[in-house]
């Protein structure tokens, strides 16, 4: 997959096309260009057979022109990168931060085509394409372009956990400016999976993660947060920074109005096997007192207390 993140931190999982299939849907494109070629030069051939030897070689370089260039520039800015042979093939051209191409990227894709493609017979093309690391031969180069798949299997993606309700906006005033794209992309990847991992790896991936984080952001993290929950709310806050950033307008919300789930192993705890030094948080205590008093064993039933885990404050979706 090819790595492109959004400014909110969402991971465009793009696949590139490599050269069978980009080969493929190349043959299907001149196929057609070349019938439609031979199609209108026969036309030309009866219509101007009065015209000198000179106006029928301009007519037929023109022809070519139009054709065999103009023609796949104009199919591809029209269609988005989508040609004949790309449809059938399920490619299609898009920019390199993954946005539809315009005129001018086809003018580039289709002109510099005319050399690796048609003068070369495509080895150049192919050349290129086996060389780089994402397919690309030297148009998409040039033009600033890839080529990707669009029908790909589906594939199941983990849901990335909110934070708890108490973090939001608790670091409104970090510095994010300096954190990578793949730094968020690496994040955001974690969550999505963390409950997936075995509990000791997930918990030393969260801290290796956070420790990144905190490098960049220049800021300590909370010691009362554990590092799952402390990404979660970063990239939360992020999320919420680019949407107020496109809507000024719109006032940020208060609070995460998030619907209670069903009580499941915690995620954003440390593991059964981590230190007991790792600190395990809960939600804040009450303004004016120090700490929260702890629960005394008789207010609930021993049933209930014997087979209740620790808590931490917050619990994962199922």
């Amino acid at each position: 997959m090819s790595e492109l993140v959004t400014g909110e931190a969402v991971a465009l999982e793009l696949q590139p096309a490599r050269l069978p299939s980009r080969a493929l849907a190349t043959l299907l494109d001149l196929t057609v260009a070349v019938v439609v070629y031979v199609g209108v030069s026969v036309a030309l051939v009866l219509g101007t057979a009065s015209l000198d030897d000179a106006a029928q070689i301009a007519l037929s370089i023109a022809t070519f022109l139009l054709v065999l260039v103009g023609g796949p520039i104009a199919v591809e800015t029209l269609s988005h990168g989508r040609s004949l042979g790309k449809a059938a093939c399920g490619l299609r051209v898009v920019r390199d931060d993954g946005g539809p191409i315009r005129f001018r990227h086809a003018l580039v894709r289709g002109a510099i085509g005319v050399v690796e493609i048609l003068l070369t017979g495509g080895v150049v093309a192919c050349t290129a394409s086996l060389v780089s690391a994402r397919g690309r031969r030297v148009g998409d180069v040039f033009a600033g372009t890839l080529v990707v798949r669009e029908r790909v299997p589906v594939a199941r993606t983990g849901f990335v956990a909110p934070p708890p309700p108490w973090l939001a906006g608790r670091f409104s005033g970090l510095d994010l400016s300096a954190v990578p794209e793949g730094l968020w992309l690496a994040i955001r990847q974690y969550l999505g999976r963390m409950h997936q991992l075995d509990p000791q790896v997930g918990w030393t991936m969260a801290q290796r993660l956070a420790g990144d984080l905190v490098a960049h952001t220049g800021a300590p993290a909370p010691e009362d947060v554990p590092p799952a929950a402390y990404l979660a709310a970063v990239v939360q806050e992020r999320q919420a920074r680019e949407v107020r950033r496109a809507s000024p307008a719109v006032p940020a919300p208060s609070g995460t109005p998030y619907a209670p789930v069903p009580p499941v192993a915690p995620a954003y705890g440390p593991p059964a096997s981590a230190p007991a030094a790792a600190p395990a948080f809960a939600p804040p205590a009450a303004e004016g007192s120090m700490a929260a008093a702890p629960p005394s064993p008789g207010d609930e039933p021993p049933e209930q207390s014997a087979g209740r885990r620790p808590g931490t404050g917050f619990v994962p979706p199922t």
